[in-house]
C-alpha cells in the first residue's frame, strides 16, 4: 500500500510540474507575441476634400469608431470576457495628442500601435480598403475632436487568451489584412461599384472578406431575400422581417449602421440583390 501511495504521490508530482511548466510556456509565448514590434510601411495621405471632412464624423460612426471607442472617442470597455480577456478600446482624443499622422494612419490601415506592437481586435483588414483621402480625413476628424477623459487601462488577457496568442490561435490585426486584399467582394459591374464598396469596407468584417460568410455569420447572399424597405429597416434598426434578435448585427446596425444614407443604403443594397443573383448561378 505504502508503495502505491508513493507512485500516486510521484504521479501527481509529475502532474503539477508539467502544469506549471505548461503555464510558463503560455506565459511567455503570449508575453513573446504581445511584445514584440513591427516594422509598418509609411503611409500615403492625401488631402481630403471638403466634403470628406465635412462627413467625416458620419463616416467614423458608419465605420464602427464610435461602437468600439464610444461616442466621444473616449475610450471605452468593450467586453469583460474573463478568463478569455478584459477588452478596453483606447481613447483616441488622448492617442492624437501624442501620435503623429502616419502613427495613426499604420492603426487604422495596418493595425500596428504607434509604439509598433501589433494590434488586436481593431479592423485594419477593413480599413485597409479605405482610400488615403478617406483616411486622412478620418484623422482630420479626430485631432478636431475635444480631448475627452485620460488614458484608459490597456487590455487585460486572461489564460484562455494567453494560450490563444501562445498558440497562434488568435491572430493580430495585421495577419487578416492580407487575406481581405486576395478575397474581395464579386465585382458584378460598374453600376454597381458604390454599393460594392461600402459592402466591402462595413459589412464584410463580419460577414468574410468576399461576403460569403464563416461559422458565425452567413453568406450575404441572404440579402437577396430582402426587399429595400425591409434592407432599410434592418440596417437602421437591426431587427429583420418577423423581429428576431440578431445580436451583434442590431448593435451594429442601432449605433452605426443608422447613419447610412437612403442613397448609400440604395446603391448596398442593390449590389448584395445583383450579388445574389451571381452566388445563384
Amino acid at each position: 500500500m505504502r508503495k502505491v501511495l508513493r507512485w500516486l504521490g510521484y504521479l501527481l508530482a509529475l502532474l503539477v510540474v508539467l502544469a506549471l511548466l505548461f503555464a510558463a510556456w503560455v506565459w511567455f509565448a503570449s508575453s513573446r507575441v504581445l511584445g514584440r514590434t513591427h516594422e509598418a510601411a509609411a503611409e500615403r495621405l492625401a488631402a481630403p476634400s471638403a466634403a470628406q471632412r465635412a462627413d467625416a464624423g458620419r463616416q467614423a460612426r458608419v465605420l464602427g469608431c464610435t461602437h468600439c471607442h464610444g461616442a466621444r472617442l473616449e475610450g471605452r470597455m468593450m467586453f469583460d470576457g474573463q478568463p478569455f480577456a478584459t477588452a478596453w478600446a483606447p481613447n483616441l482624443t488622448e492617442l492624437a495628442a501624442r501620435a503623429s499622422d502616419q502613427q495613426l494612419a499604420q492603426a487604422i490601415r495596418q493595425g500596428v500601435g504607434h509604439d509598433g506592437r501589433a494590434l488586436f481586435l481593431m479592423p485594419s483588414e477593413l480599413y485597409a480598403r479605405l482610400s488615403d483621402s478617406e483616411v486622412a480625413a478620418l484623422i482630420a476628424h479626430l485631432r478636431g475632436l475635444p480631448r475627452v477623459g485620460e488614458r484608459v487601462s490597456a487590455m487585460i488577457w486572461g489564460p484562455i487568451g494567453r494560450f490563444a496568442l501562445a498558440s497562434g490561435g488568435l491572430a493580430p490585426a495585421a495577419q487578416a489584412i492580407e487575406d481581405f486584399r486576395v478575397r474581395q467582394p464579386f465585382d458584378v459591374g460598374p453600376e454597381h461599384r458604390a454599393g460594392r464598396r461600402l459592402a466591402a469596407t462595413t459589412c464584410a468584417g463580419c460577414h468574410g472578406p468576399d461576403l460569403a460568410g464563416n461559422p458565425e455569420t452567413p453568406d450575404l447572399a441572404i440579402a437577396g431575400a430582402y426587399d429595400l424597405a425591409q434592407f432599410r429597416t434592418l440596417m437602421r434598426t437591426g431587427r429583420p422581417p418577423g423581429g428576431r434578435d440578431l445580436g451583434l448585427m442590431g448593435d451594429l446596425a442601432r449605433v452605426g449602421f443608422s447613419n447610412f444614407t437612403d442613397e448609400e443604403l440604395a446603391q448596398l443594397h442593390a449590389y448584395l440583390q445583383a450579388r445574389a443573383q451571381r452566388v445563384a448561378q
